[in-house]
């Protein structure tokens, strides 16, 4: 009886666990928006901006773009196998907020000694987001408001940038320039809204 009561107790710690889980902003087009519906996310953001000099407005582009703020987001899985049975495997390990792999996210860990990071942790995506723009700027000289560029560089890696691999992806060109489109616009939101934001968040 001990022991199923125990059983029962840890499977509604997890459920309560999973329905406290973020859920994604409504309106995504508007970061003031977003960050008042999430008062914790800006005082993570402007903690990365100062902390790498990746601006609040990338950092919130990234993360629509690759998880739409979906804090357990995945890659679809490849086409369906064995009659329809089983699941085709997912075509890469990429997890979380910011999409990172499975290889750069222990590098990032690494790095910067945040062992414990998890990849459905805002606070930690955004983290990660700052320091790979922080090293893309320092191995490429890119400049920290090249919106495009670092989204370039986030999917094909620094050096992947330098040597132009995305030249030919014209399809990668399209979402980084929509990344850039979002980037620009939510900076430009938080600027407008900062002082309120601020006040929200001193309250909280």
């Amino acid at each position: 009886m001990i022991k199923n009561a125990r059983y029962l107790l840890v499977v509604a710690f997890l459920s309560a666990l999973g329905a406290c889980a973020t859920a994604p902003p409504e309106r995504q087009e508007n970061a003031c928006e977003i960050l008042k519906e999430n008062r914790d996310w800006y005082s993570a953001i402007r903690k990365t901006s100062k902390k790498w000099g990746a601006p609040m407005g990338l950092q919130l582009a990234i993360i629509r773009q690759e998880s739409g703020f979906r804090h357990d987001a995945k890659p679809a899985r490849g086409e369906r196998r064995m009659l329809g049975l089983l699941p085709g495997k997912r075509p890469s390990s990429a997890y979380g907020y910011a999409q990172a792999l499975d290889q750069t996210w222990d590098e990032y860990r690494s790095s910067t000694g945040n062992n414990g990071a998890e990849r459905d942790d805002f606070d930690d995506a955004v983290d990660f987001i700052g320091w790979y723009v922080n090293q893309t700027g320092r191995k490429t000289g890119m400049k920290q408001f090249d919106y495009r560029g670092h989204y370039l560089a986030y999917h094909e890696g620094p050096a992947g940038y330098q040597r132009g691999t995305w030249r030919s992806k014209r399809w990668l060109i399209d979402v980084a320039n929509r990344v850039h489109s979002n980037a620009d616009r939510y900076e430009h939101q938080i600027q407008g809204c900062r002082k309120q934001l601020k006040k929200r968040w001193l309250f909280w």
